[in-house]
This record gives C-alpha cells, structure tokens and sequence, in this order.
C-alpha cells in the first residue's frame, strides 16, 4: 500500500512538473522536479530492490536537481558551454556527472542479468555515438569532453539494456526511453533557439520519456511488480 501510494505521488508530480519546463530556476520548481526520482528511489529502498538500482535512482535525482537550479534543462542556447564560467557550468557539470554515474549504476546492474550480448544493439549504439561527433560534439564548446564521455557512458548502458533477457524486458524500453530522452535533450541545449517552440515542445517530451523510461527500469526490477505484468 505504501509502494502505491509514494508511486501516485510520484506520478502526481511528475505532472506538476510539466507546466514548469519552461520556468525560470527556483527552489518549488527545483523541489517539484527532484520529487519523483526521490520517490522512486525511496520505493526501490522499500521494496528490497537491487542497491545499483537504489544508488542509479539517487543520482538521478540529484542529477534533476542540480539541472533544474542551474536552468541547464530549460536554456535552449549553447551560451553556457561558451561562456564556461561560473556556478551555472558548476552545476550543470554536477548535473552530467551525477546522470553519468546513474547510467554506470545501471549499467552493473543490468551487466549482472545480461545472459548473452546482443551485438546488433552494441553495433547500432556504436553508430549513434559516433554520429554525435557530427551533430552534436561540435556544438558543445568547452563542455565536449564532459559530454563524449556521457554518450559513451549511456551507450553501453542501453547495449546492456537491450541484451536483458525476456523477463526483464521492461528495463530494455526503459533504457532506450531514458536514451531517446537525453537524445531530445541535447538537441534542446545545443542546437535549438532559446525560448522557441521547438525547445518548449522537446522541454515537454524529454521529461515525458524520463519519467516513464525509470519507472519502466524500477518496475522491472521490483519483481512482484514485473509479476504483475506478465514480465518476470
């Protein structure tokens, strides 16, 4: 009961957060962003679920909340890899790392449940990481080598996640959500106008598939919750 509950909290907020996307930094915003990942990780604590699981959910949320005061998630300029300065780069830097070591931990986790590796997902990733030193590298200024270790990072954690076996196939969509999320955001930071629809619409969907893309890790790997739907 009290799984269900935190989880419609959870939810909840993740909704809250929505009209917020495109709000300047405070500290409700900051709050209400931070909030699910918390609750999410709290659940995975409380229902016994793997400590790589636990820890990958902590830094995420730490991770959404170091981005949300810096304004990183909304700003659709590249002017804070230009400029370099200040506690903004601090924190957006805190921001990556924290994202980073989320998708390590998971990448152990998943490691641990991996039976046999799909090269085909392996070789695909490769050819999207390589792409990203034509649209995306270039763009990034001082932040390039930051950003090249974070794509190879989540790279091999969503290889990993589609190497899963059938029962746990849950976290592999998970994974390529979580992915398809950073993809999204990237392009909002790095090469989309500065409050243009564009980056207002991909604010909107880069959250939508975050969200969805942890819940769907957290409940493949809560197993009564993978039992409940026919996944494990």
């Amino acid at each position: 009961m009290l799984e269900l509950v935190l989880l419609t909290l959870a939810g909840l907020s993740a909704l809250s957060y929505l009209p917020l996307t495109a709000s300047a930094p405070s500290m409700w915003r900051s709050g209400i962003k931070t909030l699910p990942l918390s609750l999410f990780a709290f659940v995975a604590f409380w229902g016994g679920g793997p400590v790589w699981l636990i820890v990958g959910l902590t830094f995420s949320a730490l991770g959404d909340f170091a981005l949300s005061c810096t304004g990183s998630d909304t700003r659709s300029d590249t002017a804070l890899s230009r400029t370099g300065s200040g506690s903004a780069e601090h924190a957006f830097l805190l921001g990556l790392v924290s994202f980073a070591a989320a998708h390590l931990c998971y990448a152990i986790m998943f490691w641990g449940s991996v039976e046999t590796v799909s090269w085909p997902a392996i070789a695909s990733l490769a050819v999207l990481a390589l792409s990203t030193e034509v649209w995306l590298a270039p763009y990034t200024g001082a932040l390039r080598g930051p950003v090249r270790g974070y794509v190879l990072l989540i790279c091999v954690m969503t290889g990993l996640a589609l190497s899963l076996p059938a029962g746990l196939r849950l976290a592999s969509v998970g994974a390529v959500l979580f992915l398809c999320s950073d993809l999204v955001l990237s392009l909002q930071l790095f090469r989309m106008g500065q409050n243009t629809w564009q980056a207002r619409g991909a604010g909107y969907l880069l959250w939508g598939l975050y969200i969805l893309g942890q819940g769907a890790i957290l409940f493949a790997f809560l197993g009564r919750f993978g039992e409940v739907w026919g996944l494990s």
